[in-house]
């Protein structure tokens, strides 16, 4: 199911995305515009990936009655975009960001869980 595969890539990112905030330093400048060009053309797949998964969860969600809320979608979406900006620009102390991935990391498992 396309869902599924969708899910298991984010799952890849967001541990990559992980990996990058715990190994790596903040930037000097956070106005630097060559920083923030590279930031934007390594997360754009990445976040065109995010729309379609949200759209297409919300949509089977609806018609399947799954036991995933749609708010846990949105949310879900909104916090995985957060980690994006953290894990580039190391903006929020630790636990925040663990707590945020820990939230995304649990909606993706209940959601391939819920589909299989």
């Amino acid at each position: 199911m396309l869902l599924i595969e969708y899910t298991n890539q984010l799952k890849e990112y967001l541990q990559q995305l992980k990996d990058r905030f715990e190994q790596n330093n903040p930037p000097e400048d956070r106005r630097d515009k060559e920083y923030f060009e590279m930031v934007k053309e390594k997360t754009s797949p990445i976040y065109e990936l995010l729309s379609k998964w949200e759209e297409l969860a919300l949509k089977i969600i609806k018609e399947s009655k799954i036991s995933v809320h749609p708010n846990q979608i949105v949310s879900t979406r909104e916090n995985m975009e957060l980690l994006l900006m953290h894990s580039y620009y190391i903006d929020v102390r630790r636990r925040r960001y663990m707590e945020l991935n820990q939230s995304v990391q649990y909606v993706f498992d209940q959601l391939i869980r819920a589909l299989e």
